[in-house]
């Protein structure tokens, strides 16, 4: 186990072991255990109650988070024709077509977020191995995939996240800075929490949200008793 820094230590002590906090002082406590110089991303993470390896129990989906992810997402776009010029209005970083693929090609990836029309994915399956394993794959059911680039490069812009449940059946997904305050970071919370409870599968038998917790860049994680949590949406 790697050994821990002494800034470390000392948030950690403000945090009880095994302790499972009302959702609000849990996030409170997350945001006081921060101690970087740097603006921590403040990250939650949910286990589920499903078995990821059955196709009809996964959980996958998109949310705009109400305050963002205080970081500027580079967009790039694939189309063509007046498309190109529709995802220029639409504020999207980079737009291009075979002129872009090739870029990639060649080692270039100075973008967070890829979108495509369907009528270029045919070209930009060809560089899905550099794309995919990367998170940057355009796809459908993220809405990545579109002929409406305006709403996607916005929504893109404003903080839409993915995201979708691992083998071990946890979600993990930044919800902003540690700068944005507690207050901010519910809101988004609140708002990723609401996505996950309405994609529930109806082959989720039992206990659906089985824990959760909360953390910063270097902080420690902060447990939540998953039971205060079912009023954030008022």
């Amino acid at each position: 186990m790697a050994k821990r820094g002494k800034k470390y230590l000392e948030s950690r002590k403000s945090v009880s072991p095994g302790q499972r906090y009302e959702f609000t002082e849990a996030v409170k406590l997350a945001v006081a255990s921060s101690y970087a110089k740097f603006d921590e991303t403040f990250d939650v993470s949910v286990r589920l109650g499903v078995d990821p390896r059955h196709a009809d129990q996964m959980v996958r989906g998109t949310v705009v988070l109400p305050n963002g992810i205080g970081k500027d997402v580079r967009v790039l776009v694939f189309a063509k024709g007046e498309k190109e010029q529709e995802a220029r209005d639409a504020g999207a970083d980079y737009v291009g077509n075979e002129d872009l693929i090739g870029k990639i090609k060649e080692g270039w990836l100075d973008f967070d977020k890829a979108v495509a029309t369907p009528d270029m994915m045919g070209s930009v399956g060809k560089i899905g191995k550099i794309l995919g394993p990367r998170g940057l794959m355009p796809n459908a059911k993220t809405g990545t995939v579109t002929f409406d680039l305006a709403r996607a490069v916005s929504e893109l812009k404003a903080g839409k996240i993915d995201f979708r449940v691992e083998k071990a059946g946890i979600v993990h997904a930044p919800m902003g800075k540690v700068s944005f305050g507690p207050e901010k970071l519910i809101q988004n919370l609140a708002a990723f929490l609401d996505m996950i409870v309405r994609l529930r599968p109806s082959t989720s038998k039992g206990v659906y949200l089985r824990g959760m917790a909360v953390s910063t860049t270097m902080g420690p994680g902060v447990k939540i008793d998953v039971a205060t949590v079912k009023d954030l949406g008022k």
